[in-house]
């Protein structure tokens, strides 16, 4: 039984488009990520599949219930991470996962086997208000609260967008020891380098998903040989490659610039790199010259 179905859902806001016939499935304990920039309708998406707004046209199913005509059933099988933080920032940590647990007729003591690992760690803080306890801290809080009556699926909306790189790490590692307990979760981000850690993902992009598989079958989908070129001057060099007639596609990458060439036996000795999601991402959002 598929955990998640999405079948040709869309969405528009004051006629602008924010999701354009978006379908796909995700499996029963499946860790899928939906990657891509701020405003490419990753949001909008989650807020339609865990039943906060409503779709123009297309369907959802949850564990095989309706978003529009079981939405009340829904509710008690998910549970929502929002990309801000949302949990009540006057009461404390203890206080916070207390009111989500009674919201769901449960108590923290009936599921701390679940939160345990992810909760202990702010456990010694649990006098504090939420409103005073760092980005990771926060994120772990909200996990807890999520997960306290413990949901069949789990949606995350870019739980890592401003957490440091050692809560993102820790974040994720929690996100796998979840997947081993059963459940499934779905997860979005705009850091490509987390793409890698979902067994599927897939690329959106201006409302429309543009491909979906695992990141390793992704990466091999690139289509071209991919060079790496550095400068201290990049804008220079952007310049350069732009009036090559050789040069197929050309993008900035930090200190680096990535390129393809339309004749690869004319490289110039450039040197040639394993391209990534990322690079595969931008071939596909971006216009070929």
């Amino acid at each position: 039984m598929k955990s998640l179905i999405v079948n040709n859902v869309s969405k528009s806001y004051k006629r602008k488009s924010a999701l354009k016939d978006i379908s796909f499935e995700v499996e029963k304990g499946e860790l899928f990520g939906v990657i891509g920039p701020d405003g490419a309708g990753k949001s909008t998406l989650f807020r339609i599949m865990t039943t906060l707004i409503l779709a123009d046209k297309g369907e959802v199913k949850i564990e095989g219930y309706d978003v529009v005509k079981d939405y009340k059933k829904i509710r008690n099988i998910v549970g929502y991470m929002p990309g801000r933080f949302s949990l009540y920032q006057d009461l404390t940590v203890r206080e916070n996962i207390e009111f989500f647990a009674a919201v769901f007729n449960t108590t923290v003591e009936e599921n701390y086997h679940l939160v345990k690992d992810i909760y202990s760690q702010i456990e010694p803080f649990e006098k504090r208000k939420a409103g005073a306890l760092s980005g990771g801290m926060k994120q772990k809080l909200a996990l807890s609260c999520a997960l306290i009556h413990k949901p069949e699926v789990l949606f995350l909306d870019e739980p890592t967008t401003g957490v440091d790189p050692i809560s993102r790490k820790e974040f994720w590692n929690m996100l796998k020891n979840l997947q081993e307990k059963g459940i499934t979760i779905i997860v979005s981000t705009p850091y490509m380098d987390e793409a890698t850690l979902c067994n599927r993902i897939a690329l959106i992009n201006e409302g429309e998903f543009m491909d979906i598989n695992t990141p390793q079958e992704l990466i091999r989908k690139f289509p071209k040989k991919l060079y790496s070129l550095n400068s201290d001057n990049l804008l220079n060099l952007m310049n350069i490659l732009r009036e090559d007639p050789n040069v197929e596609t050309s993008f900035s990458f930090g200190h680096s610039i990535h390129v393809t060439l339309n004749d690869e036996t004319k490289h110039n000795g450039y040197q040639e790199i394993e391209p990534s999601i990322e690079d595969y991402f931008m071939r596909l959002s971006k216009p070929q010259n």
